[in-house]
């Protein structure tokens, strides 16, 4: 395992929007999913070496020197850069052990991961919620596990996630599914859609948050129309990105107005969240985040 050197791990979010984040959290730097259309590949993050994890040095020491100096508590949000839950955690413990000290620091926690290895820390998660939210993203873009094999070659497929979602959810903890990005011309059909909110509901998922389409920047770009090509030879679909969509930012599925109505109607029908602004009110719902660390006063 290679270190990289860091001066600081827990930082303040620009804004709670997004699922109501109030610091960031990335232990580590690098994937080994291999996500075909992984947004961190992107050019913009200066993250060379993608494909392999480096850890950052002295990472336990430094969480707990930035959770003591947090005026305030809050939910800190990890998983948004490198999967915490890569196969070197299972040795390493870091994501785990930084777990322990937002439990010991009264923080909540939200994650994002692909990783059934977060089953592990479970004792960790139901710990903190006894003080503090916990909200738990798994992303599944497919309900065929033979698709997600080919676009996401090193994460745990679909079907497994489902599982996971099944359990977090019998624990209590706060779950639901990222289903992003949704690949034009590979992902976005009614068919898929409609069978992951049908099983999402099955597991007891509280939400699905959803956007059909995906982004596309310098070197992501290139990375996926490579990816493409080897995967699914001679059916052009690089060349079809290209003709529908140049070499825009914003790729939205054509789709996208007919499966978000689709979409909405299966989830209320369910009862299943899909507003960021709901989903952020369901899971803090029973919490007051104090205004002051204990550590501060």
């Amino acid at each position: 395992m290679e270190y990289v050197p860091a001066k600081t791990i827990v930082t303040k979010t620009k804004s709670s929007e997004w699922f109501g984040m109030d610091y960031n959290m990335n232990i580590y730097r690098g994937c080994c999913h291999g996500c075909i259309y992984c947004d961190s590949r992107s050019d913009c993050y200066k993250i060379k070496d993608f494909d392999t994890v480096k850890a950052k040095e002295n990472a336990l020491s430094i969480i707990r020197d930035d959770l003591r100096r947090k005026v305030r508590t809050g939910v800190v949000g990890t998983g948004a850069m490198s999967d915490p839950y890569n196969p070197f955690e299972k040795e390493l413990l870091l994501t785990r052990h930084a777990l322990e000290l937002v439990d010991a620091f009264g923080f909540g926690i939200g994650i994002a991961t692909k990783s059934t290895l977060l089953l592990r820390d479970m004792d960790i998660l139901c710990g903190i919620k006894e003080h503090s939210p916990v909200l738990c993203k798994i992303t599944i873009t497919t309900a065929d596990d033979g698709l997600s094999k080919k676009i996401e070659p090193g994460a745990p497929v679909s079907s497994q996630r489902f599982e996971m979602l099944e359990q977090l959810s019998g624990r209590g903890i706060f779950c639901g599914i990222l289903l992003m990005p949704v690949l034009p011309f590979l992902e976005d059909t009614e068919e898929n859609v409609l069978e992951i909110v049908r099983r999402a509901h099955e597991t007891g998922a509280k939400f699905i948050y959803a956007a059909f389409g995906m982004t596309l920047r310098n070197n992501q770009r290139e990375w996926y129309f490579d990816k493409l090509n080897q995967i699914f030879p001679g059916q052009g679909l690089a060349e079809r990105y290209m003709k529908t969509y140049g070499n825009q930012y914003e790729c939205r599925s054509k789709r996208a107005a007919a499966l978000w109505k689709k979409f909405t109607e299966e989830c209320r029908k369910y009862g299943i969240l899909y507003d960021m602004k709901d989903i952020i009110h369901a899971y803090k719902r029973n919490y007051e985040i104090s205004q002051l660390s204990l550590f501060d006063l």
